[in-house]
């Protein structure tokens, strides 16, 4: 199996791993330098794209093999690390779809990207609509209440709050 290298870094004002709050967060995808600025020609025709990226901070010992309880909360059932979309999986690879703002050469303005700055690009496709979800999407309703506050921006995270 080849190995992956990051085609390019996130760059933004997030430093924090904090699990939500992330809504409107402005970020810019940086190509390295070894890519060329052409590879994001056309992109920006696009609504949407999604990005795949590196959970680059996640240390070893947290990394899980099998099931937890997400977030460590109690109220929600036992669930497999591949039923959660939590970072610390066992290759670590988060996938988001974000808003496209803009491109200029080697880099691709976005919204709603849920990485830190400096996180690794490892991927970035368009969204098309032919590869979205054919049907209803279902999910349990503890996924509903994990999400609620994950894509409210900063500003209404509570004083006080993590």
């Amino acid at each position: 199996m080849p190995f992956v290298e990051p085609i390019g870094y996130v760059r933004n004002n997030r430093r924090s791993l904090d699990d939500d709050y992330w809504g409107g967060l402005e970020s810019v995808i940086e190509l390295v330098d070894t890519m060329d600025p052409d590879a994001l020609l056309g992109l920006e025709q696009f609504s949407h794209a999604e990005v795949i990226y590196y959970f680059h901070l996640v240390e070893d010992p947290r990394i899980t093999l099998g099931a937890r309880r997400p977030r460590g909360n109690p109220l929600w059932p036992l669930v497999g690390i591949f039923a959660q979309r939590a970072k610390n999986r066992p290759n670590r690879i988060g996938l988001t779809t974000v808003s496209i703002r803009g491109r200029e050469g080697r880099r691709l303005r976005v919204a709603d990207l849920d990485a830190v700055d400096g996180t690794p690009v490892l991927d970035i496709k368009p969204v098309m609509a032919e590869f979205l979800p054919r049907g209803n999407v279902r999910q349990p309703p503890w996924s509903r209440e994990l999400m609620e506050a994950y894509w409210l921006p900063e500003e209404k995270r509570p004083s006080g709050g993590r």
